[in-house]
């Protein structure tokens, strides 16, 4: 790790101090599904920085060819644009939902081949004879999540998002489980009684509850639309071979050598940041994807969960922002 004495860090303050807005950098007049073009609408995501913002990043400051690494890749953004600019990337998050999320949106599929999955899922689903054989084959679940799921499901709405489970785990191929996981992960919350817009885990036990069946087809269509454009741009690039590699692990064990990027594109965690852990938890729950709940939350930065344990952080400048935020509420820097 390179160590950067005070002179060097005050040197670098001072840098972003000089500079002066450009708003060209803002991107103000984007909208809404120009952001979410290709597979970036695949799955929601609190605080994504928006696709254009990476892309104008990598034209800047890479060349083809060159490594780009996101430690913090979160739905990967980053590495969805490193692969449409061809530039090989690297990305790594702790939360295995960020993982499942950026691997979907990756990972382009042939679209006749996904339609032709999304048509045999639809088939399988609506064969009363085959719901019966997926329900005789629902995953085991220990007393703890079970009852986490009930909490959150009504008991009709769990059958039928198991059906779907099932049907997605019993295709062939990995690439198209991982979209289709993708899919379903992101119908949970509208299909529990998650209270809608809310970032907290709050119920609302009067909420309407749509068809998981329904949603679940809508969803993957409008993915499936996304890959095709995410598909032909590649294609167009000569860029549906460019290397993404993800890894679900902790961004100080980066899986490469020093030096080896040539550029590092991210969206850091902030200081109190949201509590991912406490946002996905419907997806980690169904997928049993961790052990403890609260131990899950406590390897997040920023979270409440926090012992409140001094930590090392190996930079000035984050410890200057934790002194500054201390001075304003004692609390906050203890999470």
């Amino acid at each position: 790790m390179v160590q950067v004495t005070k002179q060097g860090v005050e040197a670098i303050l001072q840098k972003f101090e000089e500079l002066q807005p450009d708003p060209s950098w803002s991107f103000a007049d984007l909208t809404q599904s120009q952001t979410n073009y290709a597979t970036h609408g695949y799955h929601r995501y609190p605080a994504k920085f928006i696709p254009q913002l990476v892309a104008r990043l990598l034209s800047d400051f890479s060349a083809e060819g060159d490594l780009v690494v996101d430690p913090f890749m979160g739905s990967g953004t980053t590495l969805v644009e490193a692969k449409l600019n061809r530039r090989p990337s690297v990305g790594v998050d702790i939360n295995p939902v960020a993982y499942l999320v950026a691997k979907a949106k990756v990972t382009p599929i042939e679209p006749s081949r996904l339609e032709s999955a999304i048509a045999l899922l639809e088939k399988s689903l609506s064969n009363q004879e085959q719901l019966a054989l997926f329900v005789l084959h629902e995953r085991s679940e220990s007393e703890f999540w079970g009852q986490r799921l009930d909490y959150w499901f009504p008991s009709d709405v769990k059958s039928e998002l198991m059906r779907i489970h099932a049907a997605i785990e019993s295709l062939p191929d990995e690439d198209l489980r991982v979209f289709f996981r993708c899919a379903f992960s992101h119908i949970l919350k509208p299909c529990s009684w998650w209270l809608n817009r809310s970032v907290k885990p709050t119920r609302d036990l009067k909420k309407r509850i749509p068809s998981p069946i329904l949603t679940f087809f809508q969803h993957a269509r409008r993915m499936a639309s996304g890959n095709r454009q995410f598909w032909e741009l590649l294609r167009q690039k000569d860029a549906l071979d460019v290397p993404a590699e993800l890894y679900c692990t902790d961004a100080r064990q980066l899986p490469l050598p020093d030096s080896s990027a040539q550029l590092i594109v991210t969206s850091p965690p902030y200081v109190t940041s949201y509590e991912y852990a406490d946002l996905h938890q419907l997806t980690v729950l169904w997928y049993q994807a961790v052990t403890d709940l609260k131990e899950f939350r406590r390897q997040f930065i920023g979270t409440a969960s926090c012992n409140g344990k001094p930590v090392n952080m190996g930079s000035f400048i984050a410890e200057t922002i934790v002194a500054a935020l201390k001075e304003r509420d004692k609390k906050k820097p203890k999470k």
